[in-house]
């Protein structure tokens, strides 16, 4: 799957820009704030619907303008997919695939694999568990509708029963019946969800150690766990124990929407031990393998964006990761660089066809 031509309308710093793709690799360089980000982001928006950087739908459209348009042509098994994502200011995003306006935009993930390597990744390591529970669920949601329904279907409940909370500390009230239903929902979505994400785990764990031990030359031993109390307990369990606890805080404390990963370096969290290249080399081979497991379910080779990605890395580890992208296993490519010759350097140690757009 590539992408063969993209179209922006008033998107960021765009007023009306169009591009035409290499099918292999394209390059975006240029100064900071020049826009180079922006145009890999466009490409995410088109898959996902939405940001990598800027969730705020309505803070994408251009300074000054009323809406935003992007336009792409993709092509996907011999066919051609034309994905327009639109957004006016006071209005619903729109979203078509082939003129046809999708009724949900959970309908569209997955029809568009890819995968992005930004700086903004190192969020998965300093934020929340949050953050890292999304990534989860963004790999798994990819090419499993069903696991995204269920989701869904978990997190309006868990909504419900939050609100349910508020309602009785308001009232000075209680209604166990009323709650149980809750309870009982947020069990049964809870336990599938539980149980796919353990599933999707011992299959990726292998495959993100691979790409880790390929990028670091095999010299660093590290860890990826996933935690979750729903090991031990059942989340019925877990909700009768801290029903006093959730009462009090008006919003419910434990669930598989509290689960985490684990990122270790030698035995120790990454965030504290690790040094800046092994976090970004931790970050790329997440990533690494997030493409291949995404490749292996969907039949497809993802689209893969690299933003910025050779900053603050060494000789060495850039020369291995240029070395795993070298290969028949990847797609079409886009990254973005300052460094022009840097960039160009790099692309022609690569044995595939490109583009550099000079921005």
């Amino acid at each position: 799957m590539h992408l063969n031509k993209l179209s922006l309308l008033n998107y960021k710093n765009f007023d009306s820009s169009e591009f035409e793709f290499d099918a292999k690799i394209n390059c975006f360089v240029g100064a900071n704030g020049i826009g180079k980000t922006n145009i890999l982001d466009a490409v995410y928006h088109l898959a996902f619907g939405k940001s990598y950087f800027n969730p705020v739908s309505s803070q994408n459209i251009k300074h000054g303008e009323e809406f935003f348009v992007i336009d792409g042509e993709f092509s996907k098994y011999e066919r051609i997919e034309k994905i327009v994502c639109s957004l006016k200011k006071g209005a619903k995003k729109v979203i078509k695939r082939n003129g046809k306006l999708y009724e949900r935009l959970s309908d569209h993930i997955g029809l568009l694999p890819l995968v992005i390597i930004s700086p903004a990744d190192r969020d998965l390591i300093i934020e929340g568990s949050d953050t890292r529970r999304k990534f989860i669920d963004g790999v798994i949601s990819q090419s499993d509708k069903y696991y995204l329904e269920i989701l869904l279907k978990y997190n309006k409940v868990l909504a419900q029963r939050n609100a349910l909370l508020k309602y009785f500390a308001a009232n000075r009230t209680f209604d166990a019946d009323a709650l149980g239903v809750y309870n009982k929902q947020l069990n049964d979505f809870g336990q599938e969800i539980f149980e796919k994400r353990q599933a999707f785990m011992t299959t990726f764990i292998p495959i993100f150690k691979e790409q880790y031990e390929e990028i670091s030359g095999g010299n660093e031993v590290v860890s990826l766990n996933y935690e979750s109390k729903i090991s031990k307990d059942t989340i019925l369990g877990l909700l009768e124990k801290n029903l006093e606890k959730d009462r009090a805080l008006q919003y419910t404390s434990v669930g598989i929407h509290k689960d985490d990963l684990s990122f270790e370096i030698a035995g120790h969290p990454i965030k504290k031990f690790g040094s800046q290249g092994q976090q970004k080399s931790f970050l790329i081979a997440l990533k690494f393998a997030q493409f291949y497991f995404i490749k292996e379910q969907a039949k497809a080779t993802p689209i893969l964006l690299l933003d910025d990605i050779f900053d603050k890395l060494d000789e060495h580890r850039v020369s291995q990761i240029i070395a795993l992208v070298d290969n028949e296993n990847f797609g079409q490519i886009f990254l973005s660089d300052t460094h022009a010759d840097r960039t160009e350097n790099i692309v022609k140690n690569i044995h595939q066809s490109y583009k550099i757009f000079k921005l």
